[in-house]
């Protein structure tokens, strides 16, 4: 797991560096009018709408922002209708990519995410050639200097974690997608924030990446595929040195 929790908190540094603040808030709109479309306005009784609330305050996402978005999605507001939209492929190195948006236009959203593929000298694999290789799970990253090691273990799996390891200086801690709620509820209770909570697509093994310009060339084509209006999330399934990951950190 090591490779994967070193690449989530370098991806987390690199955001807060690009401070991408309204692109940030829009994708959270989205996400936050598509739950109260399916789940209803109420976050008492929709989970995931919960968490994504709980998502948007942790990135200071303003409360009125938060509010609209919710009655947009629920109908209280006028609003556009968004899909989800799925693509995968590979970066350098043989490094599998999965892309997920939400669109009100998927022709567009297909083409935009298409020319950033092309323009990385890649091209979409057949639907299901990565992504059966990735799990998903709730996944939750603590600072390791914000709580006790074992305190924290007995607080997630008492509140339903599946695992918890420590890799440097942060804890990564993984859920079934249904138990999410209650393990970020239960650190919350106890007044642990996470550095990061989400229910995202976790692999089930890594791709080992050795050279810095692969990693660098793979952290380029996710940052443009990112900055992708019609996209929400990228995964990817590269492992990559510590070393190798703190030079790209300096550049």
């Amino acid at each position: 797991m090591s490779g994967h929790s070193k690449w989530k908190t370098i991806q987390h540094k690199k955001g807060a560096a690009d401070a991408k603040r309204g692109k940030m808030f829009s994708k959270l709109s989205k996400e936050l009018m598509v739950a109260a479309r399916s789940g209803g306005s109420d976050p008492l009784t929709n989970a995931t709408l919960r968490n994504i609330i709980r998502k948007a305050k942790a990135s200071s996402m303003p409360a009125d922002n938060i509010d609209r978005a919710i009655k947009k999605g629920a109908g209280e507001l006028e609003g556009a209708h968004f899909e989800e939209v799925s693509y995968e492929g590979y970066a350098g190195g043989g490094v599998g990519l999965i892309v997920q948006g939400l669109t009100d236009n998927k022709n567009r959203a297909a083409a935009e995410i298409r020319h950033t593929f092309t323009k990385h000298g890649s091209s979409f694999a057949q639907q299901g050639a990565v992504s059966r290789g990735f799990t998903r799970r709730g996944q939750i990253f603590v600072s390791a200097e914000a709580i006790d090691e074992d305190k924290l273990m007995d607080i997630v799996l008492e509140a339903g974690a599946e695992d918890m390891t420590r890799d440097g200086d942060q804890f990564e801690i993984l859920t079934d997608p249904s138990s999410f709620a209650d393990v970020s509820e239960a650190l919350e209770s106890a007044g642990i924030e996470a550095l990061s909570a989400e229910v995202s697509l976790v692999p089930e093994t890594y791709v080992p990446v050795t050279e810095p310009s692969v990693a660098a060339s793979v952290m380029r084509f996710v940052a443009d595929l990112e900055d992708v209006d019609d996209v929400q999330n990228v995964y990817t399934n590269m492992d990559v040195d510590d070393t190798i990951l703190e030079g790209l950190d300096k550049e």
